[in-house]
Order: C-alpha cells, then structure tokens, then sequence
C-alpha cells in the first residue's frame, strides 16, 4: 500500500439502512468493503428481505460488498444461554463477538487491515460495548478496529433520511428472534 492508497476497512454491515450513512463518512478515508454477515437474523425469510435490500442499494450506488454464510443454528448455539435476556444485555455482547469475530476471520482471508461496524450508528446499540468487543478481539489478530459511534452528530437521523431517500425497507427489530418478540 502506498502512503496516497486508503487503507482497506471491512465493514461488517447489518442492513443497508445502516450502511448509507456509514459509508458515505468513510468512503473519502478508507477502501470500504461493507461484509453482511448476518446469521442471526429470524426468520430466514428476514434475512432475505434485509439481503436483498442491501443488493438493490449497492448496485444503485455502485457499491461492491460481500455475504458470509447463513449458519443460524451456530449463531443460537452461541447465544442461547442469554436468550431472555432484553437488548444490550450479554446477549447482544455475544451475538456481536459472534458477528465481529467472523468479520475479523475474513479480514484476514482477504488480506484487510482494519475491521469496523455500522452497528453502532443504531440508538439501540452500545457503542461503547462494540467498540470493546471490536478491540478485544483487534488484539488476537493483525487486523485492526475501528473505533466509532456513528449515530454522533445526528448520523442515526442522516441514516434514517438517505433510507427514505433511497426507499429502503427499514426493519423495526434488531434481527433476531428474541429482539422481535421484545418490540411487541
């Protein structure tokens, strides 16, 4: 990498609402490649729904990303002890480590520098929780992580605004089962 080159960034993306802001602050400073690695979103029908929108976004702005695999029994296996637990609990900490982890993974794969997340632009999450969760697991690895809260100087309401622009189906629950049966 020459010192004029930016710096290549995997960005762990849960869904395109949550990408268009993200990405339109980072594109001038890093070589984003956003990575929808997502297996604990239920139902699968969900998960489709949440791809496909991301696919219609990227293609309409010309954004190249990639999927990791749909493994949800391994993604439960790994949280099911925190199942009633509410948002932000060890629940979310695992089912994050668990997504961030893999992010991690295949940063390394494909030679990447650094890994961050558009999670915390989300007023329900933590950012605070994922960046120690992103910084933990920096320290088992080469690959770096970037730091962030993106929902700071009003990036959840710009998100929410290039969504209306963009027509892009927004979900009304984190992703998982448990988060769904928590906003009823």
């Amino acid at each position: 990498m020459s010192l004029n080159e930016p710096k290549k960034l995997l960005l762990h993306t849960c869904c395109a609402p949550c990408l268009t802001y993200v990405f339109d602050i980072l594109k001038s400073d890093y070589d984003v490649l956003p990575y929808y690695f997502n297996p604990n979103i239920e139902p699968v029908e969900e998960y489709h729904k949440r791809l496909e929108t991301l696919k219609n976004y990227c293609r309409t702005v010309s954004i190249d990303f990639i999927t990791g695999d749909y493994d949800n029994s391994r993604w439960l296996a790994n949280i099911f002890a925190y199942r009633s637990l509410g948002e932000k609990s060890q629940r979310c900490v695992e089912c994050i480590k668990f997504r961030l982890n893999a992010s991690f993974e295949k940063a390394m794969e494909l030679n990447i520098d650094l890994v961050g997340t558009t999670l915390s632009v989300s007023p329900h999450k933590d950012a605070d929780m994922i960046n120690k969760i992103g910084l933990e697991l920096s320290t088992l690895t080469p690959i770096g992580f970037l730091v962030s809260d993106f929902k700071k100087n009003g990036g959840y309401s710009k998100s929410v605004e290039l969504s209306k622009q963009f027509g892009l189906y927004r979900q009304n629950y984190c992703g998982c089962s448990f988060s769904e049966s928590e906003q009823l």
